[in-house]
C-alpha cells in the first residue's frame, strides 16, 4: 500500500463500556480491537526510513516492526519483536502515556498536525499482548546456561520486574523480594482494575516464574531483614522500591477522619478489593460527596474509584488550569463521561469537620494563572478574598509521592537526594555501593510504568556486564564497559 493511501485511512477507534454502564462495575473500560480492527489500524503505519517512534519509546521497542506484522496478520511473530525489549506489552499497552511519547513523534500525527491521529501503538500493543495471553500458554524461551550468580531484587514493580525478567535470560540466579503478598507494585495496588486488571498483572508475574524467577512476599527489606544482609547473600542487588510515600497539603484540619491519601484509598480498593465488600475483607470508607485534589492520573483514578465504589458525586479540585493537568487526555476524557466533577484553579487552604472529628467540607480559595515555574508550567497565584466552603463526606489527597524512604534510612551507605532518591550513575544505574543498583521511582520520583521499565532494563545490562567482567571495581569501568556493549 502507498503511503498516500496509508495517509487516508482514519484512526481505528477502540470499543468501550457505555459510561452509565461502567460507573457501577469494575470491569475494564476498554473492550479491545479484534483482530481485524488492528490489521486496519496497523495498515496506517508508514514503516518510515527513520523511526522517530523508537526512539520516543523508552525502552526502544521495535515499534514498525511489531505493527508490519500485525497488518500481515502474523501476530506470533509481532508479539515475538515486541516482547524483544518489554515483557509487560500488556501493562504498558494500557497505562503508559503513548501519547506523550512514541505516538507524539508519530509522523502521520504531525502531517495532519494532530497528535490524536498518530497511529494508536499503545492500542495495537495492548491487542497483541491480550491475544497472546487468549492463546493459553505463553511461550518460554530457552534455557540458558546458569552462571551461579546470586541476584536480590528488592521491590516487584515494574522496574524491578523487568529487571527479574532480563537477569534470568543472562542464566542468573533472581529472588524477587517484594512488600506485598502480590508482585506488580504500583500495578496492583495503585492502577484501578477498570483500566489494568490484575489477571493480567499476575500472567505477567506468572511468566517470570516460568522462567525461572522466585518471588518472596510479604518480606520487608529493611524490617523482615536488613538491607546489608541482602546485600552481603547476594553477588547484585537491585533496588526498586518505588515512590510510595504520599504528600500531604499541610493545611489546617488534613488529620480529620475521612481525609485519606490516595495510596490509602487506592491499595484499599484495588489490591486488597475492597470494591467486592464484604466479600472480601477490607472495607473502605464510602460518602455521597467525594473530593479528589489533584490533576495527574492518580486522581483522576481516585474520582472514577469513587463513583465505583457508590458517591452521589465525585470532584476534581485542581489549583491549576486543565491545559496544565498532568492527567492523560484519555483519563480526563474517560473521568468527564464518568460525571466526574471538575472544579479547576481552586485549592484547599482549610478542612472543616464536626464534633466527633469527621470531615464536613473544604475551604477553597480561587486561584489565576501568573508566570510559568520551575515546572514550565502558569504558576497558580490565590485570588485574595475569593474563599468558600464546598461540602464534602470524603477527601483524598492526590497531589503525588515521594520515594519510598525505607531502604535508604536503614541503609545509610547509599547516597541520596535532598528529596530521598538514590542517587544513580546515569548510564549503569550503579549506586554509591558496589554490586548496588537502584532504578525506577526510588531514582525518578513519581513517575511511569515505561519509565521505570526504562530503568530496569539499563541496570539489568549493567548488572550482567557486572558479574559476568569480573574486572569491575570503579566508576570508570562500569562507563566503559556499558559504552562498549552499546557499542
Amino acid at each position: 500500500m502507498k503511503p498516500a493511501e496509508r495517509l487516508k485511512i482514519p484512526p481505528t477507534s477502540m470499543p468501550e463500556q457505555d459510561p452509565k454502564e461502567r460507573i457501577h462495575n469494575v470491569r475494564e473500560v476498554p473492550l479491545g480491537y479484534t483482530p481485524e480492527m488492528a490489521m486496519v489500524e496497523a495498515q496506517r503505519c508508514l514503516q518510515c526510513k527513520t523511526p522517530f517512534c523508537i526512539e520516543g519509546c523508552p525502552v526502544g521497542i521495535d515499534i514498525p516492526g511489531f505493527i508490519r506484522a500485525i497488518e500481515q496478520g502474523d501476530f506470533s511473530e509481532g508479539v515475538r519483536v515486541l516482547k524483544q525489549k518489554n515483557l509487560l506489552p500488556a501493562v504498558c499497552g494500557r497505562v503508559c502515556p503513548q501519547e506523550e511519547q512514541c505516538q507524539a513523534v508519530c509522523v502521520i500525527g504531525k502531517a495532519k498536525k494532530d497528535p490524536t491521529k498518530a497511529v494508536m501503538i499503545g492500542k495495537l500493543e495492548m491487542f497483541l499482548a491480550d491475544w497472546e495471553r487468549k492463546q493459553g500458554e505463553l511461550a518460554t524461551p530457552p534455557e540458558v546456561r546458569k552462571t551461579g550468580k546470586k541476584v536480590a531484587v528488592v521491590g516487584g514493580g515494574p522496574a524491578g520486574l523487568t529487571v527479574a525478567g532480563d537477569l534470568i535470560k543472562y542464566g542468573h540466579d533472581v529472588t524477587v523480594y517484594e512488600a506485598f503478598h502480590k508482585a506488580g507494585g504500583v500495578l496492583v495496588y495503585g492502577i484501578p482494575e477498570f483500566r489494568l486488571p490484575k489477571a493480567i498483572v499476575q500472567a505477567e508475574v506468572d511468566y517470570l516464574e516460568k522462567l525461572g524467577v522466585k518471588f518472596r512476599y510479604n518480606f520487608i527489606v529493611g524490617k523482615t531483614a536488613p538491607v546489608a544482609k541482602i546485600v552481603e547473600e547476594n553477588d547484585a542487588v537491585f533496588i526498586g522500591t518505588g515512590a510510595g510515600l504520599p504528600r500531604f497539603m499541610h493545611v489546617e484540619g488534613e488529620n480529620l477522619l475521612g481525609v485519606l491519601s490516595a495510596n490509602e484509598y487506592l491499595t484499599r480498593a484495588n489490591l486488597m478489593k475492597a470494591y467486592s465488600f464484604p466479600q472480601s475483607d477490607t472495607p473502605i470508607v464510602n460518602g455521597r460527596t467525594v473530593i479528589t485534589v489533584g490533576g495527574g492520573n492518580v486522581a483522576m483514578d481516585c474520582a472514577r474509584t469513587a463513583l465505583r465504589m457508590g458517591a452521589e458525586r465525585s470532584l476534581i479540585v485542581y489549583r491549576r488550569a486543565e491545559e496544565q493537568m498532568p492527567a492523560r487526555l484519555e483519563e480526563i476524557h474517560h473521568a468527564r463521561e464518568e460525571g466526574v466533577e471538575f472544579h479547576l484553579l481552586n485549592n484547599p487552604v482549610r478542612l472543616t469537620g464536626n464534633d466527633k472529628g469527621w470531615i464536613t467540607g473544604a475551604e477553597l480559595i480561587r486561584m489565576e494563572l501568573g508566570k510559568p515555574d520551575a515546572s514550565g508550567r502558569r504558576r497558580p497565584i490565590a485570588i485574595e478574598g475569593s474563599e468558600y466552603v464546598m461540602e464534602t463526606d470524603i477527601l483524598i489527597v492526590a497531589i503525588g509521592n515521594s520515594p519510598n524512604p525505607l531502604v535508604p534510612s536503614s541503609y545509610p551507605e547509599l547516597d541520596v537526594t535532598n528529596w530521598g532518591g538514590v542517587i544513580v550513575n546515569e548510564v549503569t544505574g550503579q549506586t554509591s555501593v558496589p554490586g548496588v543498583f537502584a532504578g525506577g521511582d526510588i531514582v525518578l520520583g513519581a513517575a511511569t510504568v515505561i519509565l521505570a521499565m526504562g530503568h530496569g532494563r539499563r541496570a539489568a545490562r549493567a548488572m550482567n556486564l557486572y558479574l559476568s567482567s569480573g574486572r569491575w571495581t570503579d566508576l570508570e569501568d562500569s562507563l566503559e564497559l556499558c559504552r562498549a556493549e552499546v557499542r
